[in-house]
């Protein structure tokens, strides 16, 4: 007699996962990570420009 809907196991799907995962530590870094990696870590490029910003915003310009 065979099981009824309610009685067998269902699959995860856990075989596809585990090979995606694989998969992905196989294939290395992806370059746009190693291209954010080597950034410069200063955000500010003009340090005359943050000045300049806090005295615009002092005034009341809104560009």
């Amino acid at each position: 007699m065979t099981k009824t809907l309610t009685d067998h196991e269902h699959s995860t799907g856990s075989g596809r996962v585990r090979a995606y995962l694989a998969h992905d530590r196989e294939s290395g870094v992806h370059p746009a990570i190693q291209a954010l990696h080597r950034r410069p870590h200063s955000r500010d490029g003009d340090p005359g420009r943050k000045t300049a910003e806090y005295a615009r915003i002092e005034r009341g310009w809104q560009e």
